[in-house]
């Protein structure tokens, strides 16, 4: 059983935050590749990162798409080639510049998206329903916490890079 917060708070360092933190998200990791493993027509992380990025952006072209995550122009290209002939994305050329590609979320994109969060979120209330009242509320306020720290400027944002691997 876990500790209290007022006990965790006598007991606390940033390495057994780490530690915690660590452990949780591995175990988070593990239940959601279970919800993305029973989506039809499964994708890759830094392909379902896209999405989530064009679903927030609206539309955006190539260039400020590798850039949001973190890779070359080459590597998203390719990425997006994928993703548009699979119907997630859809690409255009902007009429002000043909040369430049502007890119939106497709409407079996968005679908996507929205059958992998209720996934997500069956997996996680099923998780919360375990807790306590107390510790449900101690984790709202810590994540709260933790969103906020990420927020703020000069944060490193490494959760939306792709990595070298993942990159084509």
């Amino acid at each position: 059983m876990s500790p209290r917060p007022e006990e965790a708070l006598r007991h606390s360092s940033a390495e057994n935050a780490v530690s915690t933190a660590r452990g949780a998200i591995e175990i988070l990791e593990v239940m959601w590749s279970q919800a993305e493993s029973a989506s039809p027509g499964t994708l890759s992380l830094t392909q379902v990162r896209v999405l989530y990025v064009l679903e927030q952006a609206c539309m955006v072209n190539l260039r400020t798409l590798a850039e949001k995550l973190n890779t070359t122009p080459s590597a998203m290209s390719r990425m997006c080639d994928r993703l548009g002939a699979a119907g997630f994305i859809e690409r255009d050329h902007n009429p002000d510049d043909r040369r430049e590609l502007e890119l939106r979320i497709s409407r079996r994109g968005a679908t996507y998206l929205a059958g992998l969060r209720a996934r997500r979120e069956e997996i996680l209330s099923a998780l919360l329903e375990k807790m306590t009242p107390l510790d449900r509320a101690a984790l709202v306020r810590g994540l709260s916490a933790v969103q906020a720290a990420a927020e703020k400027p000069g944060t490193r944002r490494e959760g939306t890079a792709v990595g070298p691997a993942e990159s084509a």
